[in-house]
């Protein structure tokens, strides 16, 4: 397990000053969710003057003894990122009462422990109802890693938005059990292809890239995930589910160092200060297609559209 600890130049650190480490599954490059989640905090530590410190590759049965370490070290906000860490952070949040723990996409608020998340349903259906528009096929592939509760949801809203779209199409899931390999993410999104799928959703980490490999060596159709993928892969993605990690991070923390940190469910909607949005439109999108899409979102933010 990797750790390092970062101090902030714009404000002179002392030992009552607020502190906040972030604990990560993955690497801080991968791109997508465990890079979001670092630059989340980095940002807010960077904006607010306040000390932070990550652990990054942090595997399952060490992340109870990484997140107990920074509350003894006196951190006054400490983040298991990812819906893995609920369990770790309620085995220890009780021997630290002193201390706040955020479990992003966690489960189980209460006490000192906080959960944020966003509403991985609604965006989901957005997603799936793009790709139903432009699908070719009349099919589609969805890529997870584990079954954690809202990577679920998102696949259930991504089917329902494509199914809504096209009521004849159909939806392929498949699960790697692996976050960060890339050759099973593009595994997996290459069987989905040869299913028939011509539009790819993939929710994982680092994994995410072997997927979008595979959608383009096959010239099929993405949607991308947690930032507008567009810029990077601008021949294959379509859209993107923009799960905007830094704007939320930076929104809990400041929460957390003003002292109004709650043991209860932090939800980012489309209509909470756009940390969660859509992404950029691929030129496979036809100007029609985005204008219904508008009217969607409008319905699902108006309550008037269930998403899965």
């Amino acid at each position: 397990m990797a750790a390092l600890a970062v101090t902030l130049p714009q404000a002179p650190v002392h030992a009552d000053d607020f502190k906040v480490a972030i604990v990560l599954p993955g690497v801080i490059t991968d791109n997508s969710f465990n890079q979001a989640g670092y630059e989340g905090v980095e940002r807010a530590a960077r904006e607010l003057g306040i000390e932070f410190a990550y652990s990054e590759k942090t595997a399952q049965p060490d992340q109870p003894e990484a997140l107990a370490d920074y509350a003894r070290r006196g951190y006054n906000l400490v983040i298991g990122h990812g819906g893995e860490f609920q369990d770790a952070v309620d085995r220890i949040a009780g021997r630290f009462p002193d201390t706040q723990f955020l479990a992003v996409n966690g489960t189980k608020a209460g006490g000192n422990i906080a959960i944020m998340s966003f509403d991985f349903p609604a965006l989901g259906y957005v997603m799936g109802y793009v790709s139903g528009k432009v699908s070719e096929t009349g099919k589609a592939g969805y890529v997870g890693a584990q079954k954690l509760k809202f990577y679920v949801e998102l696949g259930e809203g991504f089917a329902k938005g494509f199914t809504d779209a096209r009521p004849d199409g159909a939806v392929f899931t498949a699960w790697t059990n692996d976050w960060d390999d890339v050759a099973k993410g593009k595994e997996a999104a290459l069987n989905l292809i040869g299913q028939g799928a011509d539009v790819i959703f993939a929710s994982m980490d680092n994994a995410v890239v072997g997927s979008l490999q595979g959608v383009k060596e096959k010239g099929k159709m993405a949607i991308g995930i947690y930032y507008d993928a567009i810029a990077d892969w601008p021949d294959t993605v379509i859209q993107s589910a923009v799960f905007d990690m830094r704007s939320a991070m930076a929104d809990i923390i400041t929460t957390a160092k003003n002292g109004k940190l709650e043991g209860k469910a932090y939800i980012y909607g489309l209509d909470s200060s756009k940390a969660t949005r859509i992404g950029t439109y691929g030129p496979a999108v036809p100007q029609e297609v985005q204008q219904e899409v508008d009217e969607v979102i409008k319905k699902i933010i108006a309550g008037q559209l269930t998403t899965h």
